[in-house]
């Protein structure tokens, strides 16, 4: 991929580019942040992509705590988001923006579920298997804070993070509904609102004894 596959935006989404996404039966979703403690990391990127694969890549402004137009696509019952690891970025989206995603798939959990013939479900292992590309993995831990000033690396990573996801989560659909885990897989996703509220509550081990 290259940074004319994609566009960069500031803030939020322009209103185009809304509509279109907006149009969408899925899109892809993916954050980047300074860590993994929503309650002391901040949000830095946002990144989307549709099933034309339209990629655009937000820039989140330290210090902003709303993004409309993103609000308004990611809480869009009709259009269903789709994440790597859905409950870490749910779970900032929700404490730093205050977006309320729904409806959710999870291609973590979808492939935990379905490929049960291994123990490799990072979103690099999977999309090696299903798509059989190779992601660039080595921007994955830099600083994502100086967002107007992130190299071409950085963006190219954060983009590929998005754009394989769709593809995924058909071909992990397919084995889910082959092996009758379809209906599980469903409910999983549909705890994850719950579970985030729990995390950022910071409760830990709940069910356990």
């Amino acid at each position: 991929m290259t940074l004319d596959d994609f566009q960069v935006s500031d803030r939020d989404l322009s209103d185009a580019a809304l509509s279109q996404y907006l149009e969408s039966e899925a899109i892809a979703v993916d954050t980047e942040t300074m860590g993994l403690l929503p309650q002391r990391d901040r949000l830095c990127l946002v990144q989307l992509c549709n099933s034309e694969g339209k990629v655009t890549v937000i820039r989140i402004a330290k210090g902003q705590t709303d993004a409309p137009n993103l609000k308004r696509l990611l809480e869009a019952v009709n259009v269903q988001k789709v994440f790597h690891f859905a409950r870490f970025d749910i779970a900032t989206l929700r404490y730093h923006l205050g977006i309320q995603v729904n409806p959710v798939f999870c291609t973590k959990i979808a492939s935990k579920l379905a490929r049960t013939y291994t123990n490799r479900h990072g979103l690099k292992d999977v999309v090696q298997e299903l798509e059989k590309i190779e992601l660039d993995k080595s921007a994955q831990s830099s600083d994502w804070g100086n967002a107007a000033n992130l190299s071409d690396n950085q963006l190219n990573y954060a983009a590929n993070d998005v754009r394989y996801l769709l593809s995924v989560q058909q071909k992990l659909t397919e084995i889910l509904k082959r092996e009758e885990r379809w209906q599980l897989a469903q409910e999983c996703f549909q705890v994850l609102p719950t579970i985030v509220s729990l995390d950022l509550l910071q409760f830990k081990d709940l069910f356990e004894h």
